[in-house]
Order: structure tokens, then sequence, then C-alpha cells
């Protein structure tokens, strides 16, 4: 389980995250909603290590992780699929999957069947070049390498941004299989509600670098609706 407790991150003297909590659990999806600029992506680089906190605590299976770099962090089995998806442009497919290797004990580094399971496009290029490929595509493989590193927990980043409908149908399926088969923790950062709706297990909406609401996913379809939506509004 990761419990986000009270965080807190600046960036020079601007706050980013004030006092911040939240938690997700194996076998189901947390996401976190707000307007561009609300500290989403803070919370995520605070979580994966890409920017240490100021205040508060970052726990992962009962372990305080808050002083961990990336690397160990990655180890104990936190995989982050960042916005933009950073594909290494002039590697192939194959060579951009075999990247999530780094954190994985020898014996344990081959690709997982799973990653073509779910998106069966990337076992037909894998010796494509990763800037050969189309956004959708892109963040597949983005996925999938955060796959081959095993993950207990996923971090993901508005993986529908930019993306066409039928590839954010197939982005979906693929998270649901990660919760319910796989078992994983999802951490879910999405402006997009329908498709935030569809997975949630659990909500919490930032504004402002603060958690301003927060419940169960059934109440996102339910009468908190109308609200939830307001904090999306530009």
């Amino acid at each position: 389980m990761l419990e986000i407790t009270d965080v807190t991150l600046q960036y020079g003297a601007a706050r980013a995250l004030r006092g911040v909590s939240c938690t997700a659990e194996p076998g189901q999806v947390t996401t976190v909603l707000g307007r561009n600029g609300v500290g989403k992506t803070s919370l995520l680089r605070a979580i994966v290590g890409r920017h240490g906190i100021s205040g508060g605590a970052i726990r992962w299976e009962g372990a305080d992780i808050a002083r961990l770099s990336p690397v160990l962090r990655a180890q104990r089995g936190i995989g982050y699929v960042p916005q933009g998806r950073e594909v290494f442009p002039l590697l192939t497919v194959r060579e951009n999957l075999e990247t999530g290797f780094a954190a994985l004990p020898r014996g344990q580094r081959r690709i997982p069947d799973e990653v073509f399971e779910l998106f069966p496009v990337l076992g037909q290029m894998m010796n494509r070049r990763g800037g050969d490929l189309s956004g959708g595509q892109q963040q597949q493989l983005a996925i999938g390498r955060a796959m081959v590193m095993r993950p207990r927990l996923l971090v993901l980043d508005e993986p529908t941004e930019g993306i066409q409908p039928s590839i954010i149908k197939d982005i979906g399926r693929a998270i649901t299989w990660l919760r319910s088969e796989a078992g994983m923790a999802i951490l879910l950062v999405e402006q997009y509600f329908d498709f935030a709706r569809d997975l949630a297990d659990r909500f919490c909406v930032m504004d402002r670098g603060e958690v301003v609401m927060s419940g169960t996913g059934p109440e996102m379809s339910g009468p908190r609706e109308p609200e939830l939506r307001r904090w999306l509004t530009v």
C-alpha cells in the first residue's frame, strides 16, 4: 500500500504541494484529478523520487521511501509512466522495453508475455525506432516498459493525453487487467473525466497544491459528479 501523508514540496520559494494526503492500495486504481498546474505531476514526481519533499511522509509497503533515489524506489517495485512518455526515439521498441531491465536482477531480465498480450502492436514493431511510432503507440510502449520492471505500484501521468480514442480504450483495458489480474496498486493522474470515472476505485481532486475533495469511485458517477466536474473546468 502507498501512503502519502501531509506531503509538501517546493520549487525554490514556490510551494507546489501543501499537505497532500492520499493512498493507493493493491488491486485498486486511485485517480488524481484537477486542472493544469495544480500540483498533480509534482505529486507523482515526489512519489517516484524525481523531486525531494519538504515535509510529510511517503510510505510504500510499510517502509519510508521519501529519501530513497528513483532507482531504489524502482527496485522496490514502483513503476512510472511519465507525462510525455519519454520514449527513446533512436532506440528500437525492443531496446526501449529492455531499458526496464535496469531495476531488475539479472535472472529476471526478460520482457513479460503480458506486454504483447495487452499491446500486440509492440510485438509487431520490435525493430522499429521509438521515434517512428505514433503518439498512441509510444504511450503503449511507455506502459510496456514500466511493466517490464514487474511493478507492484504503477504511477501513470495522463496516459490519455493526445491519444486517439481507439488506443484510449486499449489503455483502459490494460489498466483494468493490471489492477484486477496482476493485483497492482495504480495511481493515475488524469484530466479525461469519463476515463478516470470508469477506472477509479478511489479518487482525490487537487487545486492549488492541495487535496480539496476525495471519495470512492462510485461517487464519481453519483450525486457528487457535477461538483467533481466543476473542479476540472478551466
